[in-house]
Parts: C-alpha cells; structure tokens; sequence
C-alpha cells in the first residue's frame, strides 16, 4: 500500500512541540539538529549528559534518558537493534509514548522479525512507527533537497502516523503511508538495496557488450593475426570498443520500443487492454526508461571515443604513410562518394545523440514533473521513435555500400552493423504496420475500453413500454 499522507498544511504551531531522541550516535545528533532548524523543542535522552552536550546543538536538552521520556510523548529510538534491550529499564516511563524506529539492519532480511516489530514486542505498552530510517544523516543536516525527500512509515496505529507524517512535513519531507507494521520489514530494505531497478538492465547491457566486443575481436583483431600474420592487438583499447559501443547503445535503444510493439500485438491478437501481459513483458515494461538511459550512456562514451580517434599514435603513423605515397606515387586519395558518406553519417550521428540528449534530460524526475502528460509522452515515443529512425540512418550511411562487398565478410561473419539492424529494423516496420488506418483505428478502440465480443449495443425503449434486450455484437 502506497498512499501520500493528507494535510499538506500542518499549521506553524505543530513545530513547537517536543519531540525526544534517544542515543547520541551520528544519526541522533543530525536528528537533533534538523529538529532544532524546523521549530522542534529537541530533549535527547543519553545514558553519559554531560560527556555528549557537547556534540548536540546548544538549543537541544540533553539528559538521561528516564528525564528525556518523562518531558515528551513522541520520541526517536536512534539506537540499534542491539542496544534495545538497554531500554528496559524505561519501561514504565515509556508507557503510551509514540516511539520511532529509524534504524536499519546490515543485511537483506537478516533477522525474521523487522526491527520496529522486534521493539514493539520489548514495549507491548507503547506505540510504535517505523520511519526515517531511509534518510542518511548527511540529508537530514544539508536538507530535503540534497536528498530524496519522501519518507516512508507504517504503524499499526494510524493516529501515531499521522502524528509522526506531520513531524515529517514540518521538518521538510514528504510522508508515504505503507500500511500497518508488516511493511516494516519492506521499509528497513530499502537503504539496503543497490540500484533495483538498474540490475537487469545493466546486466543486458552488459551481455550485449561482451557478445558484440568477442564478435569485433574476431573480425579486426584475430582474423589479421591469422589470415595476414598482422598484430592488431593495438586496436583492443579503442578502435574494439568503439566499434562496440554504438553496437549496444543502437540495439539498446531499439529494446526500449520493442516491448510496445509486443504488447499492441497482444492487444490486437487477444481483442482486450484488460487482460494482463505476460510478468516477462511487464517487466520489460517498468525497465524501458532504464534501458534509454544506458542506451545513451552508450552512445555518449561511442562519441567520445570517436572524438580521440585521430589523437591515436597509430592513426598517425597512418596518415603520416598515407601522405608520404600520395606525394611518392602521386595517388589521388580523394573520393567523393566517401566524403559525401562520412559527411553525411557523422553528420546524423550528433542529430541522433542530441535527440537521445533530450530522452535523457526528460527521464529525470524534475523534469518529467514539470511536463504534461502529452508532452512527456510527446517526447518520449514521438521525438523517441524518431531517434530510433536517424540512428538508423547513421547506421546505414556508415554501411553504405560495403554490405554487399565480399572483402567485409571476415572468416564469412557479416559486418557487426548489419547484425544491430535485425531488431530496430523490425520495430520501425511494425510501427509503420501500426500507424495503417485499418490497425490504427482498432488498436485505439481497443484502448478507450472496447472488447471483442463484449460490446454491448442498447437500444431505446419502445412505443409499448416494453424494455428490449440489449444485442451483444462480436
């Protein structure tokens, strides 16, 4: 359950309540201190006063934890899991007190019980909210803005919640509502989990670039050592892995619309928006802007590696050779229909990194939530599908001819670029298939909620009185 909290107005007098804080650690004193700047009275509660006064703003009460208890209602247990039992002793002090669970654990599930349930059981007397415990305490010194500013929190008690979500607004963050205590466990995962969204993707992007990188060794590295007794080791570092690089940014980015296609496929074949995609395709779905974005990470670091190309001591000597035989040999090296090729493909290729710039720029939340939905979505499939389309342009301009000549078929493997040309190629030609009157006109029925073989045609009552069935067309 997900539900943003109400009351986006807490009145100014709510931040002049006190509020407790148990512990004196890193996370207590930035705690105390955030407390402090949003108009909170703060009394820490520290089993050593006098040694930790020292550590906590001069407008922060520090004293031993039974006096800290006594003075408020609502109080922030900012000790670990381990230390809880060391509250025992507050225990009767502690009855019908609002507690805070901000702590986290080491690993993924590491005990059967979360932490805010855990503490729940030790003071069956008081009630317990889990929250702040995905906020670091450099966030909560430098502000909401350096950090994600929503804060999630469950309790089995929603008068607490609501108390601790106003807390929460006043000191800056927006609260999300995750339900009763069993989310607890969910929540404490949170800070633990690195770049969820991100795995499969990376790991795509990954396996294509070992699998395009291993098929352009084989063409421009091992085929001259053993065809031509050449060593082209040198070409590893650059040449390979640019040649690789525009590979999976092109495929990559034609991954991110062919998950559409498939499911207006399903849409057409099935008749129905209400049937549920297969969980394959769905999560193909939730990991398309993920995709894009590496996608054009791809094709950034293709660019840049095509700018330090000519910095190359070996692209040198080339041209140095090349000079010193048309000088020699008097050669003509000019040859128009190149130099219109090259010119034309680099000259598409910064038309499709620049659209690929503004997909990137509009997938951050700042920026999407600055736009409408028809503009969001304006970008992101038109102006995207368009960069699909020239940086299909600048992969075939860069092929040109030279996929019909035999000397490019090494050990009888086709170039790299006409491999990345199966998938986008397939995309733009279902896309073009859609856009057909005949299709497009269904698809968009099936979309505003009409069903093949459920819709239902009422007619007007007659003269008689008499009520009609209602016709059933297919």
């Amino acid at each position: 359950i997900k539900q943003h909290l109400p009351d986006p107005n807490i009145e100014t007098s709510k931040a002049g309540r006190t509020i407790g804080v148990l512990g004196s650690g890193d996370f207590a004193r930035s705690l105390a201190i955030r407390l402090v700047c949003s108009g909170f009275k703060v009394v820490v509660g520290s089993r050593n006063p006098r040694r930790k006064a020292g550590l906590f703003p001069s407008a922060a009460e520090v004293t031993l934890q039974a006096e800290a208890v006594k003075k408020t209602d609502v109080i922030f247990v900012a000790v670990f899991r381990e230390h809880y039992s060391t509250l025992c002793d507050l225990a009767d002090v502690l009855v019908g007190k609002i507690l805070v669970d901000v702590s986290n654990n080491t690993e993924i599930n590491h005990h059967k019980e979360s932490n805010a349930e855990y503490l729940a059981s030790l003071f069956p007397a008081c009630t317990v909210v889990k929250g702040f415990n995905v906020v670091s305490a450099w966030t909560l010194q430098s502000g909401a803005r350096d950090g994600n500013k929503q804060v999630p929190i469950c309790s089995n008690n929603q008068e607490a919640k609501r108390t601790v979500a106003e807390i929460a607004q006043v000191m800056g963050f927006t609260p999300v509502d995750m339900g009763c205590m069993s989310s607890a466990s969910e929540i404490e995962n949170i800070p633990l989990r690195l770049l969820p969204a991100w795995k499969i993707p990376i790991f795509l992007a990954l396996g294509l670039f070992l699998c395009f990188f291993t098929y352009n060794l084989i063409r421009q590295v091992i085929h001259p050592s053993i065809r031509e007794q050449k060593n082209k080791l040198y070409k590893i570092p650059i040449e390979v892995v640019n040649t690789t690089l525009p590979c999976v940014a092109y495929v990559m980015l034609s991954l991110v619309y062919l998950p559409g296609v498939l499911a207006a496929c399903s849409q057409l074949y099935y008749g129905t928006k209400y049937r549920r995609f297969p969980d394959w395709l769905d999560q193909w779905l939730q990991h398309r802007k993920q995709i894009g974005l590496l996608s054009f990470f791809c094709a950034a670091l293709h660019a840049m590696y095509s700018f330090c190309l000519p910095m190359r001591r070996s692209h040198r000597y080339q041209l140095i050779e090349t000079a010193v035989k048309q000088v020699m040999w008097k050669m003509n090296i000019w040859v128009e229909e190149e130099v219109w090729r090259m010119e034309i493909y680099i000259s598409v290729g910064i038309i499709a990194l620049g659209l690929l710039s503004l997909l990137a720029i509009t997938s951050l939340p700042s920026i999407a939530n600055s736009l409408n939905w028809r503009e969001f979505s304006f970008i992101q499939s038109t102006l995207g599908f368009i960069a699909l389309v020239i940086s299909t342009l600048h992969t075939l301009t860069y092929g040109w001819s030279r996929a019909f000549d035999e000397n490019q078929y090494k050990f009888y493997l086709p170039p790299t670029y006409t491999l990345t040309l199966l998938v986008p190629c397939t995309v733009i030609l279902a896309k073009v298939i859609f856009n057909l009157p005949c299709i497009q006109q269904r698809l968009q029925r099936i979309r505003r909620g009409w069903e093949k073989g459920r819709y239902v045609k009422f007619v007007l009552p007659s003269a008689g009185g008499r009520l009609p069935r209602p016709v059933l067309l297919s």
